[in-house]
């Protein structure tokens, strides 16, 4: 029998959701700010606006459903499942008021891409958007890269029982310090201190590269913030392409990289364990993954020798496969390049790439290294097991921050995280080739969505089909959050409608 979800299940949802969304509505103040200090008073009055709606509907919440109670394991995921969609609305306000997207529903596309660090875009005229619509855009990447619930879980809501729940249904199962709230401000420190890094090495290149000092730190702050979360907005609508440089590209990638593995791994550097790197199977099953994959990528432009010089291969080719792995979605070439110069089997190294993603715990989506490493392991297991002679006890390691042995249901959780992955790219290419794409272009725009990549081939545009928008946006969310959180928001509205 299902039972009813309780009014109190909803009061301590609507509390938890309210603390999310002044959350939120405070940190739009950032934009707003430098929309006054930059003299934009349209784009101050768009975030004057988003703010003081985000506020009001925070704050009613807050007195509506008032409660001190904690939240449960269901309570907590939807809590998670729920804040996602609001801060797609609500982040989607300013974009939307500054004009340079069609509808609202394009705008909550570009917002969920931001906060889902997908990087698919649905803005026009990016070239002449303000500076800080332009911060925004990556600003929602930021924040949704670390986490919507970590900003709160930082600074916002306390009680640890409840705080881990909402911890664990955005797609983080492992705490780097002994409780979550530590964990996200260790979160926050880590990012921050590469924000400042990071923006001060694309900046010093970008002066070099002849930009003015305030656009050039602009332009790192904004790329930093999209490299580290994996994300693939850019302040220009060229992309990385726009600056031609190759010093700009390596850092990128450096950066990339370094939002690409485990929190946890991080925490490991920042206290000395740098042997970690070279033992940890997420560090190595992704060395082992990009090979095979820019093997397939490489054989592929070979075929068509579209870039016989080895920088050309390396900028053009290994940095779209790196990208695409790491789920970031930076782009050295034009999305039509895809089609027009690549070679079928390069497009599928790419899509295999998207597909694998980069480490649990980190600002990535996808299927995740160390899930891949848990699945090779455990099928060297049952090879073991069939070779060796039946009274012969098979066990198996596998090395992540500790030795670990490999448990039946860790392989079943990652097999069936895999299938859940799988299945969502297949639903997704299915539905492009129903509005008339190609096979292998809506496998690859699906890959890019769901994996929260954001590669484009071309089939993102404005004049795609609404339902092709509303599909990849599910994709977003769903890829963002690995499942678990949504399923458990669908069993909710169902007991809502059929429960007893």
């Amino acid at each position: 029998m299902i039972l009813r979800p309780t009014l109190e299940d909803i009061k301590l949802i609507g509390y938890y959701l309210g603390k999310i969304i002044i959350a939120l509505g405070l940190t739009m103040i950032v934009p707003l700010v430098f929309a006054l200090t930059r003299s934009e008073i349209n784009p101050t009055l768009d975030f004057l606006i988003a703010t003081e709606i985000s506020l009001i509907i925070g704050l009613l919440l807050l007195k509506v459903c008032r409660t001190e109670k904690d939240l449960n394991w269901m309570q907590g995921m939807i809590v998670v499942s729920l804040s996602w969609v609001v801060a797609t609305l609500l982040g989607a306000i300013p974009l939307y008021l500054s004009g340079h997207w069609q509808s609202y529903l394009d705008s909550c596309f570009d917002a969920m891409s931001g906060f889902a660090t997908t990087g698919l875009v649905l803005v026009q005229d990016l070239d002449h958007l303000a500076l800080s619509h332009n911060l925004w855009r990556h600003m929602i990447m930021f924040i949704g890269g670390q986490g919507i619930v970590i900003v709160a879980l930082s600074f916002f809501v306390k009680g640890f029982s409840g705080a881990f729940k909402m911890y664990v249904g955005e797609a983080r199962d492992e705490r780097i310090l002994p409780n979550v709230i530590h964990t996200s401000r260790f979160i926050w420190l880590v990012s921050f201190v590469y924000l400042i890094l990071g923006t001060v090495a694309l900046g010093v290149v970008g002066i070099i590269l002849g930009m003015r000092p305030f656009n050039a730190f602009f332009h790192g702050v904004c790329v930093f913030m999209a490299a580290f979360d994996t994300g693939g907005f850019a302040p220009q609508s060229q992309n990385i392409l726009y600056y031609h440089s190759l010093a700009f590209e390596i850092v990128t990638i450096m950066i990339m990289i370094f939002g690409a593995i485990n929190f946890k791994l991080h925490y490991c550097l920042w206290t000395g364990k740098r042997k970690e790197v070279f033992k940890n199977i997420e560090t190595r099953t992704l060395f082992i993954t990009v090979l095979i994959t820019f093997f397939i990528t490489a054989l592929g432009l070979a075929q068509v020798n579209i870039y016989p010089r080895a920088v050309a291969l390396f900028r053009k080719g290994f940095y779209q496969l790196i990208s695409g792995h790491s789920g970031t979605g930076f782009q050295t070439i034009y999305a039509a390049q895809f089609n027009q110069d690549w070679s079928h089997l390069a497009i599928v190294g790419v899509i295999c790439a998207m597909a694998l993603g980069g480490a649990v715990c980190s600002t990535t989506g996808a299927i995740k290294m160390l899930r891949i490493g848990i699945i090779f392991k455990a099928m060297i297991e049952d090879v073991k097991r069939i070779i060796l002679p039946e009274r012969a006890i098979v066990v198996q390691k596998f090395h992540h921050i500790k030795e670990i042995f490999l448990e039946d249901k860790q392989a079943r959780s990652a097999l069936l995280i895999t299938l859940a992955y799988l299945v969502l790219y297949g639903i997704g290419a299915c539905i492009g080739m129903f509005f008339g794409y190609s096979f292998l272009d809506s496998l690859f725009e699906s890959t890019s969505a769901a994996a929260n990549v954001g590669l484009s081939c071309g089939v993102t545009s404005p004049s795609m089909p609404v339902a092709l928008k509303y599909t990849y946006i599910i994709q977003m969310w769903a890829g963002r959050l690995e499942f678990m959180s949504i399923f458990t928001l669908i069993g909710f509205l169902i007991a809502a409608i059929k429960g007893k």
